[in-house]
């Protein structure tokens, strides 16, 4: 299984509940393709959404997306790099409420970006911003980090004192798949 991620925009704002419920009722189709949805994050303002799945490919995903009705034009596939001393179950994974996008004209590697990050971990902890897990694409050229934060300018104005490139910081809403 490979992990996949979904990015979506929205002209008129979504709601958590709306989401959830869209997410819910395309399970059976998900399962029909053995894709697992892991979880989505939905920008405060409800314009902007970022879905995690588990398949075992792309195609899959994004057969399951299309018989879902859902835009699988920004399907990519990742992986997920975990907080130095933190695991996918960790507390500080379910408190996560910022996201940084972050995109590269070329190829990056990781350990250059996290390099850069380890390197401003105390202006990180000025700002009162923790740094908890990122999603990064199979092409190198696509990044999406989340922070635990009070707030999303703490984190711009932290990776902005690091130096580290953004192209768009955004509070979150997790929404969770059904526990069984």
């Amino acid at each position: 299984m490979i992990d996949l991620f979904l990015e979506r925009t929205f002209a008129a704002p979504f709601t958590v509940e709306v989401i959830a419920s869209l997410t819910y009722e395309a399970l059976p189709c998900f399962a029909l393709h053995r894709v697992a949805w892991r979880g989505s994050l939905l920008s405060r303002d409800g314009c902007r959404l970022v879905c995690r799945f588990q398949a075992p490919d792309v195609e899959s995903c994004r057969i399951a997306l299309r018989q879902a009705k859902a835009d699988a034009s920004r399907l990519w596939p990742g992986t997920v790099h975990e907080a130095p001393g933190e695991t996918a179950e960790g507390p500080a994974n379910a408190n996560a409420n910022v996201l940084v996008e972050r995109s590269f004209a070329q190829a990056v590697e990781l350990a250059r970006i996290q390099a850069l990050e380890d390197a401003g971990v105390g202006c990180l902890s000025d700002y009162r911003v923790r740094f908890v897990r990122t999603f990064f694409s199979c092409d190198a050229r696509r990044m999406l980090c989340l922070y635990r934060a009070g707030d999303a300018e703490s984190v711009r104005q932290a990776q902005r004192q690091i130096g580290m490139p953004m192209d768009r910081v955004w509070a979150f809403q997790t929404i969770l798949p059904p526990t069984t």
